[in-house]
């Protein structure tokens, strides 16, 4: 039977929520993202990091057991959250690449226009300019009965 939070299509390990509320069903690459796993004979609630941890010692203790059956299984699930931490990784660091692309791009734009407008000053005199300034700096200087 089955219980009331099981999910038709979702095999064991499927992350909460993923069907449908991502493109394609992928898991989503957020690294606080908490999943609900059905392991072997136990259910675990944590974030991919966690259940990597957890499924890798709880495989080292059934290997110490003796229960190689048991302890490949734990390993399996082990793997398949060390994949996702992988893919968490590299989409950050895609991300990460983007983000900086996109700030060089935005830098390279910013200094393009500044060096194109200096240009269109330089070209053109501006009224009340550096000369009129000089004009009126010189007839401040020169004596009131000199004219």
């Amino acid at each position: 039977m089955r219980s009331r939070h099981h999910r038709a299509g979702n095999g064991g390990g499927s992350s909460r929520g993923s069907s449908g509320s991502n493109s394609g069903g992928q898991t989503p690459l957020n690294r606080n993202h908490v999943f609900d796993s059905n392991g072997p004979d136990l259910r675990i609630r944590g974030t991919a990091q966690q259940l990597f941890e957890k499924y890798l010692q709880l495989g080292r203790d059934a290997t110490g057991t003796g229960d190689r059956i048991l302890a490949e299984a734990y390993f399996q699930h082990a793997e398949h959250y060390f994949r996702i931490l992988n893919a968490m990784n590299q989409a950050a660091q895609q991300s990460q690449q983007e983000r900086m692309e996109r700030q060089q791009q935005r830098q390279r734009s910013y200094e393009q226009h500044r060096e194109d407008r200096e240009s269109r000053e330089g070209d053109q005199p501006r009224e009340g300019g550096d000369d009129s300034y000089d004009a009126h700096s010189q007839q401040d200087s020169e004596p009131a009965g000199a004219e």
